[in-house]
């Protein structure tokens, strides 16, 4: 750096951190976050490479193919550019609610991991650069949101993982590339300039949200080979009066959280595992009802009055009145997710079938869910995913379940036995067992080793509304 840069300079502080991080500089449990966030990720690419959305965007991305850099999850060969492989994939692996999330209310592994992995196939790359890559990502695309004020952006009605996604993307493949401290400032430039991903898919159960996971990762990956190309973005993207992220996207933005304790506290670590097919917000909910569930017993008597506490965020993205239309729609719905786990005891993919959507049991319950703003849950949200929810006893006594962290959580954590499980239970076919040794010890493995044991056993196709 030198002396014509701004003093208070966030954007070159990230910029040089990641130019400069080194697979040494990871502590041990932040190389161990990265290593489960990739077997994750694999397993819900991998699952996600037969919904209609992800079939829509690889028939787009067939139909422009030039270059065969990287592999389409699920094929046996690289067949798309660097790009389209990571638009693809990413949104294979946000395709149905089970990658994992962040309390900075962001997808990362759905962006960063697509996107370092298409860069890595294409620079034949090894396994301690990859993981450096994935660390770089998600720590950028966290403190990204964190600096945004989460709540208040996703009060504005944004997509945290759309328009924080693209630094993660840019971060990973800015690693991988080895662009120096100036390159990797244009990277973030032209990342935050591409961010974009709004709310409004809620209206009608839309697919765009599976969308946004993989144009964040293909907005990364173009903004990295840009930046390397010697193609310019701006070098104040986060703090710019006019036009900065930080100012654009939230009203209570602080850039602090961008550089606080960098390199020292991996906020990284706090990655969660989802163990259910449903927004993140919504699952310390799903624990709650499986307690209740086991408290009052089963089969659910569905005329018990069931009372459900929200924080205000919560309520506006979750707390709609259901109406059965898509999946997404139901995966989003509080009232339908309490209701299938008082009901079926589960909240995984079969719960989100057509059949299910449709279920008048199912419907009638989700109506007559009482939901109620509670302030205590707003000083809590989203740092703790709080939540409870209440029931009647057979006494007509309330019976209540105070869930603080949910499953998957830091404090309630899904190790690597917990996402081989979910891996066996959505991918059948697949050679789950080596995929995860070689995903969790990926330092000693080829990375296109580890995509060909993808292929060759494509999952049953996904049906959905």
């Amino acid at each position: 750096m030198n002396d014509s840069h701004p003093v208070n300079a966030p954007t070159r502080e990230l910029a040089a951190w990641i130019s400069r991080l080194r697979y040494t500089d990871l502590p041990a449990r932040a190389a161990e976050t990265m290593r489960l966030a990739l077997l994750d990720t694999l397993g819900c690419g991998a699952y996600g490479y037969v919904t209609p959305w992800a079939k829509t965007l690889l028939k787009w991305a067939q139909a422009g193919a030039g270059k065969a850099e990287a592999t389409v999850w699920g094929e046996a060969a690289p067949s798309l550019r660097t790009a389209d492989a990571a638009l693809v994939n990413g949104t294979a692996s946000h395709a149905f609610e089970l990658d994992d999330y962040h309390n900075a209310k962001l997808h990362a592994g759905a962006v960063v991991v697509p996107a370092a992995i298409a860069m890595a196939e294409k620079l034949g790359a090894n396994g301690e650069r990859l993981v450096t890559a994935l660390a770089a990502g998600y720590e950028i695309m966290i403190r990204s949101s964190l600096a945004l004020n989460p709540s208040a952006a996703r009060l504005r009605g944004w997509h945290i993982t759309g328009i924080c996604g693209p630094f993660g993307a840019a971060a990973a493949c800015a690693s991988l590339l080895g662009l120096d401290d100036e390159q990797t400032a244009w990277a973030l430039g032209l990342a935050g300039t591409q961010g974009a991903g709004t709310w409004a898919f809620n209206a009608d159960g839309t697919m765009s949200k599976r969308f946004h996971a993989g144009k964040a990762a293909h907005s990364g990956v173009l903004a990295a080979e840009l930046a390397a190309m010697g193609f310019t973005g701006p070098t104040q993207i986060y703090e710019f009066h006019d036009g900065g992220v930080l100012k654009a996207y939230s009203d209570a933005s602080d850039p602090a959280p961008l550089t606080a304790d960098l390199g020292k506290v991996f906020r990284l670590e706090g990655n969660r595992i989802k163990p259910y097919s449903c927004c993140g917000s919504t699952h310390s909910y799903v624990d709650a009802a499986f307690e209740l569930r086991r408290r009052l017993g089963t089969p659910w008597n569905p005329k018990r009055r069931v009372r459900v506490g929200l924080a205000k965020v919560v309520d506006v993205q979750c707390g709609f009145k259901y109406l059965p239309t898509t999946a997404l729609n139901a995966q989003m719905s509080l009232r339908y997710v309490i209701a299938a786990a008082l009901l079926e005891g589960q909240v995984l993919p079969p719960q989100f079938s057509e059949p299910k959507l449709a279920d008048p049991a199912l419907n009638a319950l989700a109506a007559r869910l009482e939901l109620e703003h509670d302030p205590a849950l707003d000083k809590l949200y989203p740092q703790r995913f709080a939540a409870w929810i209440a029931a009647l006893d057979d006494h007509g006594k309330w019976q209540r379940i105070d869930i603080m962290d949910p499953l998957g959580s830091e404090a309630n954590p899904v190790g690597a036995h917990g996402i081989i499980e979910k891996f066996r239970g959505i991918n059948p076919k697949l050679p789950v067992d080596a995929i995860a040794e070689m995903a969790l010890n990926i330092e000693r493995h080829p990375v296109r080793q580890l995509l060909g044991l993808l292929a060759g056993a494509k999952a049953k196709e996904v049906q959905t509304a």
